[in-house]
This record gives structure tokens, C-alpha cells and sequence, in this order.
């Protein structure tokens, strides 16, 4: 019994030492994350959103990585399966195969599937079935067997987990039914990881971790279990802020440092902070950045100084090529700041928080607008900010938001430029 245990840690170890050594192999010098939505080909034409995988090869030169999204988990199976087989798949219009035969137009390029995100969640905005998979062993295994299988199948060089814990709303704390599991989902989460990382180290397979803005850490995460088996944490440090979160009060969504009087530890040093103080070493650590604004409705309680956090009133009546109100990619937002069918818009530029534009409301509660947004020179802040602390990269959050047609300064995907030349 005693041989077989033994026999078993050293498995254990060796598949640790010979995936951290792959990991360490892989990039030298920072990395730039870029996803990109596949979802983003289906609408309707590029004055409306579309963007193709032939749109963004204009931005991959920029790339160190390309991280196609989105794929899920199956509620029955728990096995990893992509969200639109018609879409993705080699018997629909084959954009897995698609995006991973970039590589050979672009060496060097890594191609990854993400799982997760947003994407995957159910009607009610919940993410019962991503803490499910947690508590059974027989699911991680599922799960586990099928992503190295679709991977393969498909020539991804690895697996982006955007994992779906729950991020509990401002002011509120975890529910009872999370609070009986203890910490049996956080023991989950590092069972998966280890296997994965088992797993993907005999195919030369990467693994990374997108953490969402709000989720526990403490609750959910064990850092120190999950950094050797990791290639990077990407830091998903926006939406600090937004209309559904804060329908109310407008605030920066993306800030670097804590802005005066806010709630400690959402801003990108401060989560950057404790991944590392928490054993991570410093440059597996990925900033991840936007590529679009968040506006809300200003009304006549909003005042006139639209210094944050202002008076709201849920999110910007102007229209989105998005689903979600009050959401803009840069390319609308530059519309926004230009249009000169309105009053102007106020920009205001702070290094250490981000640029926000707003214009008060007119005598009928009309047209007033406060919007959070990322830039150029804001990109161009953060990236310097990540090679001065010595960090892995950026992640780059949506190539599909970014400027893909050159109108905001006449180069497409500048956010993505910008980032790159100041890494």
C-alpha cells in the first residue's frame, strides 16, 4: 500500500515539474491575450458588429495568443462542448478549425478555447451547473476527458477556464445554500485544475484561469493549490462598475488604483496584488482590459460636475449595436464623444483611473449621458504600468469591440496596437 502511494506522489510530481517547465517554455517576454467572440461573425454586416476571423487577422500581428470563445459545459455530462455547433464545428462552418489554422499565417500565434464567460449562463443569469461539476468527481473527470478530446481534435494548444462563480451584487453576501457547501467548491475547483493540468502536460497542452471582477477568492479559490499548474491568471479587472451592478451610480469600471471613498480592492493593483502576495508568481499574472464603454442616464439629481460617483438612473438611452444597454465598443464610443448632433461631451482623463466623458441632461431629462470607457492612451497606461511591475501580459477584451474599421484614429484595432507597443 505504502510502494503504491509512493509510486503515486511521484506521478503527481513529476506531471507538475513537467507541465510548470512547459508553462515557463512557452512565451519569453509578455504576453497579449486577445479574444475574440466567435458569435461576432453572425450579425448582419461590419457596420453593425460583424467581425470575421479574417477581420482580426489585421490584429493578430499584435497577438501573442488568440482566445476563441465561447465554448460550455453540458448540464447532464458535465463534458466541455462548444455553445454553437453550427457555427464551430467542422460540420457547421468550422470556425474551431478556422481560428486554429491561423497559426500557420502567424507563427508563433497560440490558439486557445475558452470555456465560460458570460456566455454560458442559464435564463436566470445563475451558474448552477459550473459549481455542479465541482462536487463530483465523476463530472471533473467528464469534463476533463472531453476538453483534452475537443482540443486535440480541433489543434488548440490550450484552454482558457473563464469560470462562472457567482459574483454577488454590491452590499451582498454569499447566499446560505453557498455558505453550507463550505468550502467544498473551492476543494473542487483545485481537483480540476490538477487534472487538467495532469492531463494537458502529456499532450503539451496550456491551461489558464480568467477570473470575472467580484468573485470571493477567498470562498472559492485555493491560489496557492492552482498557481503550479497554471500558465496565467488573467485578471479580468473591469466592470468594477456597471448599470447592473450599479444601476444608480455611475463609477469608473476599470480603474488602476482605488479612487478616494470606494470599495476596497476593485481596481487592477489591488487584485494584482493579492494573486501575488498569495504565492502566483508575478509574471504568470495578465491584466485583462476592455475594449468597450459602459454608459449610464444622468438626470437632474446628477448634478453638473460629473466628477464620480455620480447620480444614475440605470443605463444610457443611446442605442448599442449591443444586447446590453448602455454597452459600446470603442468604436462607439468614439462615435459618442464626436457626435455632433449633441452638446458635447466633457472628457476627463486621469492616469490613474481612466477616462470617463459625460454631458449633463437638457431641461427634459434628455440626452444625459455619463460613459466609462478604455482608449488608446489609456491602454497605453495600463500596459506600461504591467512591464514596470514586471507582469506576464494583457489580455485584450474583445479584438470584436476594438476599433476593427480605423475610424476612432484611422489604424484598426488601436486598442490592441496600443497595447502592444508599450508592452
Amino acid at each position: 500500500m505504502m510502494v503504491g502511494l509512493k509510486i503515486g506522489s511521484l506521478v503527481l510530481v513529476l506531471a507538475v515539474l513537467a507541465y510548470t517547465v512547459h508553462a515557463k517554455s512557452v512565451a519569453n517576454g509578455a504576453k497579449v491575450l486577445c479574444f475574440y467572440d466567435g458569435e461576432a461573425a453572425l450579425k448582419d454586416d461590419p457596420l453593425t458588429g460583424k467581425v470575421t476571423l479574417v477581420d482580426i487577422e489585421q490584429a493578430l500581428p499584435y497577438c501573442t495568443h488568440l482566445v476563441y470563445g465561447y465554448a460550455g459545459i453540458d448540464s447532464k455530462t458535465y463534458r466541455l462542448k462548444p455553445l454553437n455547433e453550427a457555427l464551430d464545428l467542422d460540420t457547421g462552418r468550422g470556425q474551431y478549425r478556422a481560428a486554429t489554422a491561423l497559426k500557420s499565417r502567424f507563427p508563433g500565434l497560440k490558439v486557445y478555447l475558452s470555456v465560460g464567460d458570460y456566455y454560458d449562463l442559464n435564463e436566470k443569469d445563475t451558474s448552477e451547473k459550473y459549481l455542479a461539476l465541482l462536487e463530483s468527481d465523476d463530472s471533473i473527470t467528464a469534463f476533463v476527458s472531453s476538453a483534452r478530446t475537443l482540443l486535440k481534435e480541433y489543434d488548440f494548444d490550450g484552454l482558457d477556464l473563464a469560470w462562472q462563480f457567482p459574483q454577488p451584487a454590491p452590499k451582498q453576501t454569499t447566499d446560505h445554500i453557498l455558505e453550507s457547501k463550505g468550502y467544498a467548491y473551492r476543494d473542487g475547483f483545485t481537483k480540476l485544475i490538477r487534472e487538467l493540468g495532469e492531463a494537458f502536460g502529456t499532450d503539451e497542452l496550456d491551461l489558464g484561469y480568467t477570473i470575472p471582477p467580484h468573485v470571493n477568492e477567498s470562498f472559492f479559490l485555493d491560489i496557492e493549490q492552482m498557481k503550479d499548474w497554471l500558465m496565467y491568471v488573467n485578471i479580468n479587472a473591469f466592470d468594477q462598475n456597471n448599470q447592473k451592478r450599479n444601476p444608480e451610480q455611475a463609477d469608473y469600471t476599470a480603474p488602476i488604483y482605488e479612487a478616494p471613498g470606494r470599495t476596497p480592492g476593485n481596481n487592477i493593483d489591488a487584485k494584482v496584488k493579492l494573486w501575488s502576495s498569495a504565492g502566483t508568481p508575478i509574471d504568470n499574472i495578465i491584466v485583462g482590459i476592455p475594449t468597450f464603454g459602459r454608459g449610464w442616464k444622468l438626470i437632474k439629481e446628477s448634478g453638473t460636475t460629473g466628477v464620480p460617483p455620480v447620480r444614475a438612473d440605470g443605463p444610457s438611452p443611446i442605442k448599442s449595436l449591443s444586447t446590453y444597454a448602455g454597452y459600446y465598443s470603442f468604436t462607439e464610443v468614439c462615435a459618442i464623444l464626436t457626435d455632433t448632433k449633441q452638446d458635447s461631451m466633457h472628457k476627463v482623463h486621469d492616469p490613474r483611473f481612466g477616462p470617463y466623458a459625460f454631458r449633463v441632461p437638457d431641461e427634459n431629462e434628455a440626452n444625459g449621458i455619463w460613459l466609462s470607457y478604455e482608449d488608446t492612451e489609456s491602454a497605453a497606461n495600463k500596459a506600461r504600468y504591467v512591464k514596470e511591475t514586471g507582469l506576464g501580459g494583457i489580455a485584450v477584451n474583445d479584438l470584436a469591440d476594438d476599433d476593427y474599421l480605423g475610424r476612432c484614429t484611422g489604424e484598426k484595432f488601436s486598442i490592441t496596437r496600443a497595447v502592444r507597443q508599450n508592452l
